[in-house]
């Protein structure tokens, strides 16, 4: 009979996103450092927009914002991205 805390050690990890957005917005969260307060944002974010138009945004926010608040940039160039459909493919 196995104890109670042996139980919680060998308890397996989540499981894994079901949707492809849903990895992709956890793939964000941990690059830009997002506060868990925005979390729910890049999840919608990658939800409702284009995956080229997420990815590009990313890549352009690690390659221009090298501060702590690069998590913002990002979401400024998705707020962009909307206004004008320059990120769109």
């Amino acid at each position: 009979m196995e104890s109670l805390s042996d139980i919680f050690k060998n308890k397996k990890d989540s499981k894994p996103p079901a949707y492809p957005w849903q990895e992709l917005a956890l793939t964000i969260i941990n690059d830009l450092k997002v506060p868990n307060n925005k979390r729910s944002s890049v999840f919608k974010i990658c939800k409702d927009n284009h995956t080229e138009t997420v990815k590009r945004a990313l890549s352009d926010t690690k390659e221009l914002c090298k501060t702590s608040s690069a998590w913002r940039y990002f979401f400024k160039l998705i707020e962009e991205s909307k206004k004008t459909k320059n990120y769109e493919s």
